[in-house]
């Protein structure tokens, strides 16, 4: 087929997997990652903040929940609407708008005088980030090729480690600097607005969704251009793929459409999987740092402790990036949540410094080779007509468990003290491995083969 012709559908998503990994690949993996770092960082500076306003503005543990948890609403919100807009408007028009909205909404939590207003300022960062993030994991696997799709993606959500890394440098030498440290971490989670205009025009949107759209033209020229990077010239005509048909063309169908019965059993895994995983999550890293506080460190101590336990994030990354072509993605994952299960155990009974330090560590490796391996396999689930609604709503489910999480976690402690927190969390870690052997692994296989 000629270049001058329009390709199918088809023949645009076989030539994206077929494709072997090249530099324009690396610049949509470096430009979604910077601003998923840039995601990380204010999700993580918020733990630190949370641990100092507790002090200076003498709030209660009640308060200090909802200053965690509003942020979750809005990214329960966000996500399950980002996901249907970038189906609709485009993978990098929902990417760009949602750095921007909440790069603007964190620098202006700087200027704060009390807690309403922050408060209010937390759920608009909160509706930007949990739009961007399925947005993103998406984004990345539409141009991925097959054989190394899982692995891609691993290494954006790697990504994370490196913000949530640049958040606890921040938090051990910025924040206890001054009074007004916290609002100088503030100040400079504005970055992702500036951000937004880089994505916005500097990467490219995704070929698999403007093929589906019929934007055949314009798909042609961005698989052509990566094909030249390549270096592969199209001197035969591509197979006769059969033509790739919406699954659901509106919002309501595609909603619906989660729960036909071909896409059922995999929406209530991977939901049950999201819950879990932000449940633990969020409850643990959240209060980490306040709970090393209450325990009798000070600030700058619990930060250093903090910022020895995130180091751990980017080998747990590593392992499960390698591990997830090898072993697949429901090994990788049910894997790194059973090892969060039993890191958890162990650091709610932890008690002296390098056992606190160790299994805080270990906690942070698998977890977060879980989030990398839950990433990969989530986009994978779905058809390009779906698959954003279907990572987004997945992801808003999430939210939810992360909204509860940090309420309950000091009523939690109140209660029986981190072991009946940590405890809490890795059952939440167990249910998660069980059910994602309910998902289906696409290892190797073509994105939109169901």
């Amino acid at each position: 087929m000629p270049h001058t012709e329009l390709p199918s559908r088809a023949s645009i998503a076989s030539r994206l997997d077929a494709l072997p990994f090249a530099r324009p690949h690396l610049r949509v993996l470096t430009g979604s990652g910077l601003g998923w770092a840039l995601d990380a960082m204010d999700v993580g500076l918020i733990s630190f903040i949370i641990a100092v306003l507790a002090q200076q503005w003498q709030l209660t543990p009640g308060e200090t929940g909802w200053i965690a948890s509003i942020g979750f609403v809005g990214m329960a919100i966000g996500a399950s609407v980002g996901g249907l807009l970038a189906d609709r408007l485009g993978r990098r028009q929902v990417f760009a708008i949602t750095l921007l909205i909440y790069g603007l909404a964190t620098g202006a939590s700087a200027l704060v005088g009390g807690i309403a207003m922050l408060l209010v300022l937390r759920f608009f960062v909160g509706l930007g980030l949990g739009a961007e993030l399925p947005v993103a994991s998406t984004y990345v696997s539409e141009f991925a090729p097959a054989a190394i799709r899982g692995r891609v993606i691993v290494v954006l959500e790697a990504f994370w480690a490196v913000g949530w890394t640049a958040s606890a440098l921040i938090g051990y030498f910025v924040i206890p600097a001054s009074a007004d440290g916290w609002r100088w971490a503030f100040a400079l989670g504005a970055i992702p607005a500036a951000y937004a205009l880089v994505v916005r025009w500097g990467l490219p949107e995704s070929p698999r969704w403007l093929a589906s759209r019929g934007r055949l033209a314009e798909a042609e020229r961005i698989v052509s251009t990566f094909e030249t990077a390549a270096d592969l010239r199209r001197t035969r005509a591509p197979r006769a793929d059969a033509a790739v048909r919406p699954v659901a063309v509106s919002a309501a169908q595609r909603v619906g459409a989660l729960w036909s019965a071909e896409f059922r059993t995999r929406t209530l895994c991977i939901w049950l999987v999201w819950f879990c995983v932000n449940f633990a999550y969020y409850g643990a890293f959240i209060w980490i740092p306040s709970i090393l506080v209450q325990a009798g460190y000070d600030l700058v101590r619990s930060f250093g402790f903090t910022l020895l336990i995130t180091l751990a994030q980017l080998p747990g990354y590593a392992v499960a990036a390698w591990l997830i072509e090898v072993w697949g993605r429901r090994a990788t994952l049910s894997v790194f949540l059973a090892g969060s299960a039993v890191s958890a155990m162990l650091f709610g009974t932890a008690s002296t410094e390098g056992a606190i330090i160790a299994t805080g560590m270990a906690l942070s490796f698998f977890n977060l080779g879980a989030w990398g391996a839950l990433y990969a396999v989530t986009p994978e689930l779905y058809p390009t007509s779906l698959r954003a609604t279907g990572s987004g709503w997945a992801a808003g489910v999430g939210r939810l468990a992360s909204i509860v999480a940090p309420l309950l976690v000091p009523v939690l402690l109140a209660t029986g003290g981190a072991p009946l927190a940590f405890t809490t969390f890795a059952a939440f870690f167990v249910v998660a491995t069980v059910a994602a052997w309910g998902l289906a692994d696409l290892r190797g296989r073509a994105l939109d083969e169901r």
